[in-house]
């Protein structure tokens, strides 16, 4: 059987099967990407290791998702992609084929329409092929944990993207399932969104008790990736807690600036920051917005068996 094309591979005839613009579902443009691409009937057939899934289907996944989260690909509904004009004209630029360190240099060109986010951070040529070189070293455990951690990258990216495409509501009653999940309410504490018209700068409570006598107030701030979460935004929360608690977590889909990182250190009100990576992270971690896709078992010799 002739070697199944790599992820990067498939970016390419992807872009060039959308190039016309029109918004197709995964299920309808995956073959027709297949067909682009020249893939043999063996290889259309070939499943991943784990029997559930095509492997072209899976790589094909991979690009879109990389290319979605670039902005060469948009998704004006679940499960329906278009192409954007900066994906136009990445297949302009690489009509024979593109590799991510590619699309990363160029994202690293501000002028360039392409995107690329903090967590997935652009790397020179220099450092892309010192990568490639460590990554051939490593233990097949150590690439399986690579492997982990550059998909939960992605996956941060995606739920970022998704949390600031839904309104205010949803981020808010977001947040306040992250928190019950991570322990937050104790066994027999509730948790609850606020009023939205007079919440008094407070966007959700979680009761640590049962009788309320101890809650954890929450601001929740869905920001645009460039637009900063400024000190008069936690001196309102600080305000509009006075009287009712000591401390509060603010948590937003952007980051904080300099001057309100530096502020919260200097009341006696104690304001735990969250910002859009460090939320993403802990959805991941805690399950809230994601669900297992795969489970995989690593196996050992068992020397109590052979003693």
């Amino acid at each position: 059987m002739t070697e199944m094309p790599t992820w990067e591979w498939f970016m390419t005839p992807t872009l060039r099967v959308l190039s016309d613009g029109v918004v197709r579902h995964w299920r309808e443009f995956q073959p027709l990407v297949a067909d682009a691409a020249k893939l043999t009937p063996e290889q259309k057939t070939e499943m991943l290791p784990s029997g559930n899934q095509l492997k072209y289907q899976n790589r094909i996944g991979w690009g879109v998702s990389f290319l979605t989260n670039v902005g060469a690909l948009e998704r004006p509904k679940r499960g329906h992609y278009q192409i954007t004009e900066a994906g136009k004209e990445l297949l302009a630029r690489f009509p024979n084929g593109v590799l991510e360190r590619d699309i990363k240099a160029l994202g690293a060109d501000s002028n360039s329409p392409i995107r690329i986010y903090q967590s997935t951070g652009p790397r020179t040529k220099a450092s892309q092929e010192t990568v490639e070189v460590e990554e051939s070293s490593l233990t097949p455990i150590e690439q399986v944990q690579s492997g982990i951690e550059r998909i939960h990258e992605e996956v941060a990216t995606e739920l970022l993207e998704r949390l600031r495409g839904k309104e205010p509501g949803f981020f808010e009653h977001a947040v306040v399932d992250l928190l019950l999940a991570m322990g937050y309410g104790g066994t027999t504490g509730a948790g609850s969104v606020t009023q939205l018209s007079n919440d008094g700068g407070i966007d959700g409570v979680i009761d640590q008790d049962i009788l309320g006598l101890n809650r954890v107030y929450i601001q929740a701030k869905r920001y645009a990736e460039g637009n900063a979460v400024g000190r008069p935004d936690l001196q309102a929360f600080v305000g509009a807690l006075a009287g009712k608690a000591d401390s509060g977590v603010f948590i937003t889909t952007s980051h904080f600036s300099e001057h309100a990182s530096r502020y919260v250190h200097t009341v006696p009100t104690r304001i735990i920051l969250i910002d859009g990576k460090r939320l993403t992270s802990l959805m991941i971690r805690y399950g809230v917005g994601v669900q297992v896709k795969e489970t995989y078992k690593v196996v050992e010799i068992d020397e109590d068996f052979f003693a």
